[in-house]
């Protein structure tokens, strides 16, 4: 299950209801104005919540850059390591490599869920070529062992990059998430004064948890939302401009 980092813009207004039906709920009941344990330890809870799942996408975020980094210098380690082929075998693998960078780019343009037919087909491509090359009569001998393994290492971390950008936390947290947030917001509206409420701070605690949340949906779902990740796009077009 995948949340849209707007759908954490609906708290604002769900916040302010359960506010204000916090505090008639009080006012109609004449509940005294105390904090009890109860209120301190959903409110602690709610914190920590807010706080794990917001360290949590951020560092899953982190690693999902630094994997893309990662990547880039594969792509840019094999391709600098076909110079051991033969000169009539480079030519068409540095096209294919050219090819493969272009769809890695355009990867990071949409939002899949695994690896494009497209880049796997570029990847057996490039494999079968490589390993033919690297066995002709006349090859260099270092070409199978430093290409080989250098073409292993890019085809791999394509694969694990997709698994770690598909690596979200179960729904079961952002649901229990927004459920922290109303009855926080519900019982926050239960300790306010009866009669000298203040909407001010009504609006600024929606405010606060409102735009924790959505940034914390948007580092989890890079790409849904505002964040482009165009700083990793650089990367890859860096490295398709290297290869012309």
């Amino acid at each position: 299950m995948v949340f849209h980092p707007v759908t954490a813009l609906f708290l604002l207004p769900v916040m302010l209801l359960l506010l204000e039906l916090g505090r008639r709920f009080r006012t109609r009941h004449k509940s005294p104005s105390e904090s009890t344990a109860v209120e301190g330890a959903i409110f602690g809870l709610f914190g920590l919540l807010l706080a794990f799942t917001f360290s949590g996408a951020a560092t899953r975020y982190d690693t999902h850059r630094e994997l893309v980094v990662e990547e880039a210098n594969d792509i840019d380690v094999a391709y600098l390591r076909l110079d051991l082929l033969r000169p009539e075998d480079q030519p068409a693998l540095r096209q294919l490599f050219r090819d493969y960078t272009d769809s890695r780019l355009r990867l990071y343009n949409v939002i899949l869920h695994e690896v494009p037919p497209e880049t796997k087909e570029l990847q057996h491509e490039i494999w079968e070529r490589a390993v033919a090359a690297a066995s002709a009569p006349g090859a260099n001998q270092d070409a199978t062992k430093l290409l080989l393994p250098a073409l292993n290492a890019m085809i791999d971390i394509a694969a694990r990059r997709q698994n770690i950008f598909e690596m979200h936390p179960p729904a079961v947290i952002f649901l229990l998430l927004f459920a922290f947030s109303g009855g926080s917001a519900f019982l926050a509206g239960y300790s306010m004064n009866a009669r000298g409420h203040s909407w001010f701070y009504m609006v600024a605690l929606t405010l606060a948890v409102t735009a924790t949340i959505y940034a914390t949906l948007e580092i989890e779902y890079p790409r849904r939302g505002l964040i482009r990740l165009s700083d990793t796009d650089r990367t890859f077009i860096n490295l398709r401009n290297s290869m012309n």
